[in-house]
């Protein structure tokens, strides 16, 4: 009777352990994904689920033919077995390459700059905060964006890099990627929104773990530039307006759908050309944009000229418009950072509430009267 007692006994405990590794090896339930709001980005997506993030960037790179998907997760045990995905990151991420000065902002807004290693061009890079980096040689140049040194970057060992491409993915960057290094794709500069550009601060927030103080900074920026643009509605008249200038006899100015041409809109500004169709730079003669501007009130960003002598040694032609001859040009170029860098291009897609803020300065001095500009300068004699 004992001897039954112990196989009775003997044969619970081996179907309580049967029982068990069944359940343990059980299918999971449908994991819960959410999508995570943007505002005003057209260019990617995120998701979120309880073991793990996942970006989708819609338009990597113009006239892209599919998206790309990246995963985020401590483990890929962790991604749904039928999830299709690029690429897959493995969390934290403790070191960084990064390819653009657009990059620059949002890890020094999230404190997470010290994740930074490496950079294709370091003498471009304007900010403060990076430049101090570098000047303790806490960063490793890289050579250029379309031909990385790879071999000092795969030295770097870094857990992800950020790129960009402008035509087609980048051939640097394939091989970066082949040698087991996650790419990621950043394409804010395709968004056309000031602030769309603006909310890829939320991407750098989830690569980091940082993203709810991502929002919150995303928030500031845009309270404070839907503000300005209120205060612009309030004026009286919208002064008219002439953008760009000539580089070898052709004059280039933004398209009227263009994310520069968002700001004069939104500054209560009559841009000449905010009709066209174009969301890029438009190519005009010299004789055309003479035709259609020379009253223009006002008369920003003239390419790299700081000085109205430098204009005139350029072409004496530049003093036939009344924005010439009553000295109401303002540029970007006189702003720069310690060596040469101008910080519009670095700073401006990640705060344009600071362009805004200088641009209606200008143009509506009796509602926002400036003592100092983030970007925008008068020019010099």
């Amino acid at each position: 009777m004992m001897r039954n007692f112990f196989k009775i006994v003997l044969v619970a405990i081996i179907c309580f352990g049967y029982s068990c590794k069944q359940k343990q090896e059980a299918p999971q339930n449908p994991i819960a994904e959410k999508e995570v709001e943007l505002k005003y980005s057209t260019t990617f997506k995120l998701f979120e689920a309880e073991q793990y993030s996942r970006i989708v960037i819609t338009k990597p790179w113009p006239k892209a033919e599919k998206e790309l998907t990246y995963i985020l997760a401590k483990d890929q045990k962790y991604i749904p077995k039928d999830m299709e995905y690029d690429v897959f990151v493995q969390l934290p991420i403790q070191k960084i390459v990064l390819t653009s000065t657009t990059h620059i902002p949002s890890l020094i807004s999230l404190n997470q700059l010290d994740k930074w290693v490496g950079f294709p061009g370091l003498d471009y890079v304007s900010s403060p905060e990076a430049r101090n980096l570098i000047a303790q040689n806490k960063l490793s140049e890289l050579g250029k964006n379309e031909a990385l040194n790879t071999e000092k970057l795969l030295a770097l060992q870094p857990d992800v890099v950020i790129g960009f491409a402008v035509e087609g993915s980048n051939k640097s960057l394939n091989t970066v990627a082949k040698s087991g290094i996650p790419v990621l794709y950043n394409s804010d500069w395709l968004d056309e929104h000031p602030l769309g550009k603006a909310e890829w601060i939320k991407f750098f927030g989830m690569l980091t773990d940082t993203y709810d103080l991502a929002e919150t900074k995303f928030n500031e920026i845009e309270k404070n530039y839907l503000e300005l643009k209120s205060i612009a509605e309030q004026a009286s008249n919208s002064p008219s307006l002439l953008a760009g200038a000539m580089y070898k006899d052709v004059w280039y100015l933004p398209g009227g759908k263009s994310w520069q041409a968002k700001f004069l809109e939104d500054a209560n500004a009559n841009y000449l050309y905010a009709d066209t169709k174009e969301n890029g730079s438009l190519s005009k003669s010299f004789e055309a944009v003479l035709d259609q501007a020379n009253n223009a009130e006002f008369w920003i960003a003239p390419a790299q000229f700081t000085s109205y002598s430098e204009m005139l040694e350029s072409s004496q032609h530049y003093a036939e418009f009344k924005a010439f001859q009553e000295k109401k040009i303002f540029t970007i170029a006189k702003t720069k950072g310690e060596k040469g860098g101008v910080l519009y291009y670095e700073l401006a897609p990640n705060r344009p509430d600071l362009v805004l803020r200088d641009l209606v300065g200008i143009l509506h001095p009796e509602l926002l009267d400036l003592e100092t500009y983030s970007f925008f300068k008068p020019l010099d004699d």
